[in-house]
């Protein structure tokens, strides 16, 4: 993990970490749009950390719509995406939106404030699922309580219609607290048009992607069968009483 640097947001124009404002290119007039813009919703500083690089400029994250980078807001570290100038999409006010209705039913970090290009929320500290997986080994009681969490979450998302659109191979946008707190990021691929699959796609990743291997999952997925018909007929009728028998099924 590079070291983290704040830098005020006023001194940000014409130093290497203003293209970040302004990704993919180097737009120094825009830039001063962006500072501008920044300063409206309370920014007064960015972190610059993070396990991502641009151009030796550690981020949390690169996406193909935002930068997430982390921020200072009345003094609270939060994080902050920022619309890519090459983005598919002219704002972030639809990303927005969908964030502040998974954050109507307790998903997703907390959202603070949005502008046309930018996105604020809280800052959730944790490691990717697939790298808390691989870290250290895990007991049944951990596996099931962060397995739990996720799953009443990907269930709640399911009933709002609300689908997230990455939870089948989950890389980077499920993350894992030190102490099991789970949360769900980056919903600039979700959808309340396509069919919800959040539940679905979060059980198959576990059962069958590449965390499967990292993770003590012989018992609870035993008789996959049997797990496999329970998915089936929730995927049929996402209802409360066939979420509860996947839960009983896979005991949790």
């Amino acid at each position: 993990m590079n070291k983290r640097r704040e830098i005020k947001l006023k001194e940000l124009p014409g130093t290497r970490y203003a293209r970040i404002l302004t990704y993919p290119t180097s737009d120094p007039a825009q830039a001063d749009t962006r500072v501008k813009e920044l300063s409206a919703i309370g920014v007064t500083a960015i972190c610059f950390n993070g396990p991502t690089l641009i151009d030796g400029v550690p981020v949390l994250g690169k996406g193909c719509v935002g930068i997430v980078t982390q921020a200072i807001i009345e003094g609270e570290r939060v994080a902050l995406k920022m619309r890519r100038l090459d983005a598919d999409r002219p704002s972030m006010s639809e990303e927005a939106r969908l964030l502040r209705l998974a954050n109507a039913v307790n998903v997703g970090p907390r959202l603070i404030t949005a502008t046309r290009n930018l996105i604020a929320m809280e800052l959730f500290e944790g490691a990717p699922l697939f790298k808390w997986a691989e870290a250290s080994t895990h007991n049944q009681r951990n596996l099931k309580h962060v397995m739990s969490d996720l799953l009443d979450a990907c269930f709640r998302l399911d009933v709002v219609s609300l689908d997230h659109g990455e939870l089948s191979h989950a890389p980077k946008n499920v993350l894992v607290g030190v102490e099991g707190q789970t949360c769900i990021l980056d919903f600039e691929s979700a959808s309340m048009v396509r069919r919800v699959a959040n539940v679905t796609s979060l059980l198959q990743y576990f059962m069958f992607g590449r965390i499967s291997k990292s993770l003590p999952t012989s018992r609870i997925f035993r008789e996959k069968r049997r797990i496999l018909n329970a998915l089936s007929q929730y995927k049929e009728e996402g209802s409360i009483e066939n979420y509860r028998n996947l839960r009983q099924t896979l005991n949790l």
